[in-house]
């Protein structure tokens, strides 16, 4: 039974080895591209700093490290035997030969003591020979001429006082490179080994010339056949560095500098590579990520970084830190050094304010303009840097900044500048060069500087922890004459998310308030129809839905927008572990139209509200009666008679005043309204909410550095601010200021009483509102003491209650009229004109006119108050409660076909054909306008100033075009009204 379970238990290994083969091949291809953080002084003595790998590498055998501690050299007591042209190794001398020669290749006895290093020490004043004139090693050191030849080998040195071995690159036959061997950059090349004919042009693609350069003609070639041919390190990163003098560009000739870079990359690609990272291959400088398609999707936007951000709490962690791998333009290694002023951040500014950049969070940007002579002085040589970014920790790891160079050229194109999918990621830059534009003598014909540096975060969706992925460097060059004065550089560090989830939640939010919109609209639609007892749908009924629905249109965008706005502003200065960012201000390009379309639909709501205001018909209803008969005399017959008293015209003119002086009231004191609001955002320093940092600070130094405004935050937080006194505003208003102090809607209602007068506002052909002001006193001509008689009765219930129906208080009515008493209400007003009072001077036809006119006006005042008085059967009335829906949809459910409709109206809604009654379409624009304009000029001041400017003119255009419409459908003379 064992025998026959055993080929399964096998099987069942092998499957789960396989599985686990697999899980550790996919692992292993997710490069993290993560390399730990070494200096040249972490080294041991036993290693050196290797500039190409960045990395600390053991020494051979009996090896130390040099002074230099970039190489290795053989130990004291140890000559050095070149084994490879590559490579050394170190052999120990012989006990009868102790010493070791300056060249480190011979051992020899010394006529003296040994140096510390293990050499000859010879006394003062006296001069170290240790060949003899033909170059031979002498048992004993002495001068003797140096000798050219095999096997002596040896040159004079550079100040001839002594023999030294030729370059290990000469070492053939002779100390002479002789053809076919290829002499360059003091190296004898063999022949074969790299092509001469190479090209030392750099293209200024922006100004459409290629420059002959100095610094590549004399270095291409040897730095290019020095790497291929030696491995040189610093040859290496010479050639590395002539590639990103011409910004990583490729072509078809592959003998430029990049060109040649590629040739040895490939030539390479069976040997291993540097910090196990594919594209860094051994001894060469990292320049490129890779040309497959999709590679920097999958660089960016794959591998989180293992960092945490947090703004707040125990755990905070907003440093930035960012460190650079510093070479000469000769490829030298110099230096690690933070990134930040000095390097990369080239603009004059303090160092705290240079310090924001590396504050997480904090959108970053300066900007200035240098001056090219001064570039020049300052920057006679390129530095360059490979920027990494420290995560910290007990090893010191290091995360590489992918760098996208804008004016990268692939055969042609500039592929930076299309899709990510095309990206062409590469390492390593320059801030400004200008060495490569030198032809002959020491002044350019044209530097190249790095005018736009840009550090790219972007969050990992949907991460709760603070995650964001491997950050971008995008850098911008460049050419500038040398003529130019100034040239323009910016620095700047950017934080962004994806918002296609947020702009998808927003289109929905938008698309569904939307569609209840258009239903609501077709509700308003409905309502005005039956209002004006029109059953056909026409072109006026098209374009009467159409400004509904831009009204309740607008008030979608507005919810959105603000609630929006209002969502970033919590959330992203409340956050505690970085969960959002704000978008860019290119992603807020869709939320800001959304404004524009929120503010232009609310302001065609907003006129059309004001011209039907200023166009509704109105009319005083005047119930005073003549108490006695004035007696004139009859010139025909000379007899006297007695003809009514006239009834007094100035209790008319009275309440047209008032009516006139409520037209434009309000629910806020739009001053105090702009006042506040100026007060919270410019003095209690409100406003630097809106910055595009995360700290949520009122007061800010001088000497902090202070971003940039988002204009979602600033919308959201000025439209919030906005709302919320207005709101407070009208709470107090209705609750507190009405009920205590004074309260001018009631206050009308009760003056019509006292003044005996009614009124009958039609906003619409059938439809309108009625304010019963028939005095229970019968009459209102009186002096004082009845007047007051008259109140103290009424206080105290000594007479009847002023509602239209008995024993009732409702004085103020939804009306709806029928189609019958609608007519014959056009045909008397038709009678009366539209022409406003006399003027001074008249002419008997005007005075005719006048008296036509204001017998339609009695005939109107006679016939409106038969009407109350239900003595018109055919146009009589009934008097009944709204049902509750109706109210609420704004909509009655009944068509007056045979009597008009008084509806009970203790919200006294006629306030709706004022300002008063319309104050959230009032708020809404006053906000809108207040934004829009802030948002185009970026001061709250300017647009509180021309949102005061706005109000006035508003309300001097309602007064005045409401005054008219008074004058012109009361026959009251509008000089009476002041």
């Amino acid at each position: 039974m064992a025998t026959g379970t055993l080929p399964c238990a096998v099987n069942r290994y092998r499957v789960l080895l396989t599985l686990f083969l697999i899980i550790y091949t996919d692992l292993h291809s997710c490069q993290q591209f993560v390399i730990p953080f070494k200096d040249p002084s972490n080294c041991t003595a036993e290693e050196f700093f290797d500039i190409s790998s960045l990395s600390c590498v053991k020494c051979g055998p009996n090896q130390r490290r040099s002074p230099t501690e970039l190489s290795c050299i053989c130990k004291t007591g140890y000559r050095t035997v070149i084994a490879e042209k590559t490579s050394i190794a170190c052999q120990q001398c012989p006990t009868d030969k102790p010493a070791v020669t300056t060249s480190g290749l011979e051992c020899i006895r010394c006529p003296g003591s040994l140096s510390d290093e293990g050499t000859c020490k010879c006394p003062k004043g006296n001069v170290l020979v240790e060949r003899d004139v033909n170059g031979n090693l002498l048992n004993e050191a002495k001068c003797e001429t140096c000798n050219g030849n095999s096997p002596a080998l040896t040159v004079p040195n550079q100040r001839g006082d002594k023999c030294e071995i030729c370059q290990a690159s000469f070492i053939t036959t002779s100390c002479d490179c002789d053809p076919p061997n290829i002499l360059a950059g003091g190296l004898c090349f063999p022949p074969g080994s790299l092509s001469t004919n190479v090209n030392p042009s750099v293209n200024y693609a922006q100004l459409k010339f290629s420059v002959q350069s100095a610094w590549f003609v004399k270095n291409l070639y040897s730095s290019a056949a020095a790497c291929l041919v030696f491995s040189n390190l610093t040859a290496c990163q010479a050639l590395g560095n002539m590639c990103v003098m011409n910004m990583h560009s490729f072509s078809s000739i592959s003998n430029d500098a990049c060109g040649l870079f590629n040739t040895i990359f490939r030539s390479q690609a069976a040997s291993s590579s540097s910090q196990d990272i594919s594209y860094w291959r051994g001894n060469l400088p990292w320049l490129y990520y890779g040309d497959e398609p999709g590679l920097a999707s999958r660089v960016l936007q794959t591998d989180p970084v293992p960092i945490r951000f947090s703004f707040r709490g125990r755990n905070k962690n907003t440093d930035i830190k960012l460190l650079a791998a510093v070479y000469n333009v000769r490829g030298e290694f110099l230096r690690w050094e933070p990134v930040g002023a000095g390097n990369l951040q080239i603009c004059p500014e303090t160092t705290t304010k240079q310090a924001a950049a590396f504050s997480f969070g904090t959108a970053y940007q300066e900007s200035c303009d240098l001056s090219v002579a001064e570039l020049l002085k300052t920057h006679p040589e390129p530095l360059f840097y490979d920027v990494f970014m420290s995560l910290g920790g007990e090893k010191g790891k290091l995360l590489p900044l992918p760098t996208l160079v804008y004016n990268q050229q692939y055969n042609g194109r500039f592929i930076n500048q299309e899709d990510m999918k095309n990206w062409y990621l590469s390492r390593r830059m320059f801030v400004v060069d200008t060495l490569s534009g030198r032809e002959k003598g020491s002044v350019p014909k044209v530097i190249r500087v790095a005018s736009s540096v840009k550090i790219r975060f972007q969050l990992v969706p949907r991460t709760r922890e603070g995650q964001v992925y491997p950050p971008l460097m995008t850098v911008t060059y460049r050419d500038v004459p040398i003529d130019t004065q100034t040239v323009t550089t910016t620095f700047a560090v950017e934080y962004e998310m994806d918002q296609s989830e947020a702009r998808v939640k927003t289109d929905t939010a938008i698309g569904v308030m939307g569609g209840v919109a258009v239903l609501y609209s077709l509700l308003k639609t409905v309502s005005w129809k039956r209002r004006i007892a029109s059953p056909l749908i026409d072109a006026e009924t098209m374009m009467k839905f159409m400004l509904f629905y831009a009204g309740d249109l607008a008030n979608v965008f507005f919810a959105v927008t603000v609630g929006t706005g209002l969502y970033w502003l919590i959330f992203y200065k409340a956050q505690q572990f970085v969960s959002v960012l704000l978008p860019l201000p290119a992603q807020e390009e869709q939320f800001v139209t959304y404004i524009g379309c929120a503010f232009a639909l609310k302001s065609v709501q907003f006129l059309h509200k004001l011209i039907l205001q200023v166009s509704i018909d109105i009319f005083f209803i005047d119930w005073e009666r003549p108490r006695t008969k004035a007696v004139r005399t009859v010139q025909a017959a000379g007899e006297p008679k007695r003809d009514p008293a006239p009834v007094s015209i100035w209790r008319t003119y009275l309440v047209a005043n008032e009516w006139n002086e409520i037209q434009t009231i309000r629910k806020i004191s739009p001053t105090f309204q702009i006042v506040a609001v100026l007060f919270f955002l410019e003095v209690l320093g409100f406003s630097n909410l809106a910055l595009r940092d995360p700290w949520p600070t009122l007061q800010r130094s001088s000497q902090a550095y202070s971003p940039s405004y988002s204009l979602m935050l600033r919308y959201g937080l000025a439209a919030t601010l906005w709302l919320s006194i207005g709101l407070l505003q009208v709470i107090f208003f209705t609750v507190f200021y009405e009920h205590f102090i004074e309260d001018k809607i009631r206050q009308f209602v009760d003056l019509c009483s006292i003044s005996n007068i009614s009124v009958l506002l039609l906003s619409h052909r059938c439809f309108g509102y009625y304010i019963h002001g028939r005095s229970v006193h019968g009459h209102a001509d009186t002096n004082m003491e009845e007047m007051n008689s008259n109140l103290n009765r009424e206080s105290e219930s000594l007479c009847a209650q002023r509602g239209l129906l008995p024993n009732t208080e409702i004085q103020t009515f939804q009306v709806s009229v029928t189609g019958n008493l609608r007519s014959q209400y056009e045909r008397i007003r038709d009678q009366i004109g539209r022409r406003n009072g006399p003027s001074r001077l008249v002419d008997a036809g005007l005075a005719n006119q006048f008296e036509q006119r204001a017998r339609g006006y009695q005939t109107m005042n006679h016939f409106l108050g038969s009407i109350i008085d239900h003595a018109q059967p055919e146009m009589d009335y009934i008097v009944k409660d709204k049902l509750v829906f109706e109210r609420v949809i704004g909509m009655e459910f009944l068509e007056p076909s045979e009597k008009s409709i008084f509806y009970n109206d203790e919200a006294h809604s006629f306030s709706d054909v004022l300002f008063y009654g319309n104050e959230a379409t009032l708020l809404i624009f006053d906000t809108l306008f207040f934004c829009v304009v802030d948002l185009g000029s970026q001061s709250f001041v300017l647009a509180a100033v021309l949102t005061c400017l706005q109000q006035m003119m508003f309300r001097l255009i309602r007064n005045t075009l409401g005054r008219k419409n008074i004058a012109n459908k009361t026959l009251v003379d509008e000089r009476f009204l002041i």
